[in-house]
């Protein structure tokens, strides 16, 4: 079998389209397309075969060799880009966020943003966080660590080819088809229980290397008809283009269904460059397309953090039709110049050695690495300052008083102007409640989370989604101010209903969270409350509407003589409450409870609702007169779009001791 490698031109059309559809699905319709496990494939169809074609002319891996000039390849043009969104986020995204570019440009450069990625996909309190201009540099990270893998697996498989005077294929095949197995099998076992993890984890996607590497090896062997090669290329185009249309690529993969991806990518590359008028070739081959598959790395890299400028220039979600041409055509351009002055003039040549590699790619990257470390060392400093500062003011008792001013007026007059609203900025997305935080979290645990005083002959329990759970500080407070004990049943978007189709996981009723109210009910028929807390109803951007499900969890309640204190949910708002507070300021920055609010309480409308029931609406406590100010008594209210800040929710504990004590006569 000759080692030589062959061109094929056809693979710069597939790239062409990858790209392109991972753009266009980004800019224009908010989703994902498939494009990328195209990119995880031809990986690992091409490095596959270049590492065995090494082996075959030098009789070994030599891994330093290959990932010094992998480096002095990928890194230049990583670096420009990376230190561009670091000056990005300096220049134009508000001080929210500059941390989180910090850190994640050191993510990024070191190839572990999948991971960071992953912690917060599986936190549903990191969840509504904005858009990171990083946020893409995920699947470049499988495929660095894929780097570092493969050539070990490589090794290994020569090693047992030369021991067993097996042939070096057949051996690199067999390990390819092992990865394939075993990577697959867990891919769709994780993908069914985390599929928000699962989709940045690189075990769930090694697979789709491995089956690149498959063909690979298997492709010298393949001998197929000319006609039928002709059919295979129009069918895997059509399937590649098709797949994100199709199918929800963001809740589905990476399981075995991202087999319809790597497949499609998989018959174009079997049916390769056929020289027919009829055939897929003829179309990838085309130049323009060739000349977008040169620049598919650099226009990948740059189009996400040009869409992310956009978005926040724009104070929009959803790019318009003229505003994604201007977005591509700026990714576009920034490619070309990233490929002619970085790419072509770093590129390793033949004569180059390992150090003089790894020298250029370090010149590039450790820069920014160290740049990005020392904006994270200097944020820190600053919110230190901050800490301090709001600490001696604390010291000082007037300068924080939250919702006590809706109550007594004159404490708005001896607020200090000076004086930053809290928590700082740089810190409101993680003030949450503590029942989110560390082992102890009791959010979906399915324990008893008891709080407030342990022999308190009176028990209240929270019970719901996140949007009942913000609420905790306020009832701890109270609970242990008044000696009542506090138990806490909750579980991020499930809702207390008995209606399984309320929450929808990938467009079917979610059965964890079916399992989980039968859980909590259980544990409610076991504690007998005094009182239960949930929500009356639900509240959305553009509307608010109530639920039979949550009568039919209150008539249960009823059954047992447990009372419930049904709360008006809050409004939610169409943009992070933190993100206009750092663009404009606290003063400017008051959103209308309406279209999120009806004009009067859906719950009035509802029917056959029981007696152990009273409604208690706290919006006026958040949003004073139908308008919700970011600050109130010089305490930010909202961490994101849709929940309370922690330190907001612990000035309501007076609001909710007279609503419970009005509730029950205790």
């Amino acid at each position: 079998m000759p080692t030589r490698t062959e061109f094929r031109p056809e693979l710069q059309g597939l790239r062409a389209f990858a790209v392109l559809l991972v753009a266009v699905y980004h800019i224009w319709f908010g989703r994902v397309s498939g494009g990328v496990d195209v990119f995880l494939f031809l990986t690992g169809f091409l490095i596959t075969g270049s590492l065995v074609r090494m082996v075959e002319r030098e009789g070994r891996v030599r891994p330093l060799t290959f990932l010094s000039r992998l480096a002095r390849r990928l890194l230049p043009a990583t670096a420009v880009v990376l230190i561009a969104v670091l000056a990005m986020g300096w220049l134009l995204l508000p001080e929210t966020r500059l941390y989180d570019v910090a850190a994640q440009t050191v993510a990024s450069g070191l190839y572990y943003e999948n991971w960071a990625l992953a912690a917060n996909a599986v936190d549903y309190v990191a969840q509504d966080k904005p858009l990171s201009p990083l946020q893409h540099f995920w699947s470049l990270s499988i495929q660095g660590q894929f780097y570092l893998v493969w050539p070990a697996l490589i090794a290994v498989a020569a090693l047992f080819a030369r021991k067993f005077k097996a042939r070096l294929r057949i051996a690199v095949f067999a390990a390819c088809a092992a990865v394939f197995a075993v990577s697959l099998a867990y891919s769709v076992v994780t993908t069914a229980e985390r599929q928000a993890w699962a989709y940045f984890d690189t075990g769930a996607r090694l697979w789709e290397f491995a089956l690149g590497g498959m063909l690979a090896i298997a492709l010298p062997y393949l001998r197929l008809p000319h006609r039928a090669r002709v059919g295979l290329g129009w069918v895997g185009l059509a399937a590649l283009l098709s797949c994100g249309a199709l199918l929800e690529v963001s809740t589905l993969f990476p399981g075995w269904i991202a087999l319809w991806p790597t497949g499609a990518s998989l018959l174009v590359v079997v049916a390769g460059t056929t020289g027919s008028r009829w055939g897929a070739d003829r179309l990838l081959t085309w130049r323009p397309l060739g000349w977008i598959g040169d620049h598919s790395y650099s226009l990948y890299l740059w189009h996400w953090p040009i869409l992310v400028g956009y978005f926040y220039i724009a104070g929009r979600s959803t790019a318009t039709i003229l505003g994604g041409l201007i977005v591509l055509a700026l990714s576009i351009a920034a490619a070309a110049l990233t490929k002619r002055f970085v790419e072509d003039r770093t590129a390793p040549s033949r004569k180059c050695s390992r150090r003089w590699s790894v020298a250029i790619a370090a010149a590039f990257l450790v820069p920014v690495i160290a740049t990005a470390g020392a904006a994270q060392a200097q944020l820190a400093v600053e919110q230190e300052r901050l800490e301090a500062e709001i600490a001696e003011a604390l010291e000082d008792g007037d300068a924080y008083y939250g919702a006590a001013v809706l109550d007594d007026p004159s404490l708005a007059e001896s607020l200090p102007d000076e004086v930053p609203p809290i928590p700082p900025l740089q810190t409101v997305a993680e003030d949450v409640p503590a029942v989110y935080e560390g082992e102890e979290s009791c959010d979906g645990a399915r324990r008893l989370c008891e709080h407030g005083d342990p022999e308190g002959t009176q028990t209240i329990a929270l019970v719901g989604a996140s949007r009942v759970a913000q609420y905790f500080p306020a009832f701890e407070r109270a609970a242990s101010d008044n000696g009542w004990r506090l138990l806490v049943f909750s579980k991020s978007s499930c809702q207390f209903t008995s209606d399984p189709g309320a929450e929808e996981k990938d467009g079917e009723p979610d059965p964890e969270c079916a399992d989980w109210n039968d859980w909590a009910l259980g544990q409610l028929e076991e504690q007998r409350p005094d009182l239960v807390v949930a929500l009356s109803d639900r509240a959305h951007t553009d509307d608010e509407r109530t639920y039979p499900g949550f009568v039919d969890q209150w008539r249960r309640l009823d059954q047992w003589g447990v009372p419930v204190l049904a709360l008006r949910d809050l409004p939610r708002f169409p943009e992070p409450v933190p993100e206009c507070v750092a663009r404009l300021g606290a003063g400017a920055c008051v959103f209308d409870v309406e279209p999120s609010h009806d004009d009067t309480d859906p719950t009035a409308d509802l029917v056959s609702v029981p007696g152990n029931v009273t409604f208690a609406d706290l919006t006026p406590y958040v949003c004073p007169d139908g308008e919700c100010p970011a600050a109130i008594g010089n305490v930010l209210v909202y961490r994101d779009t849709s929940h309370l800040t922690n330190t907001y929710a612990a000035t309501l504990a007076p609001v909710v001791e007279r609503t419970v004590i009005e509730t029950t006569g205790w």
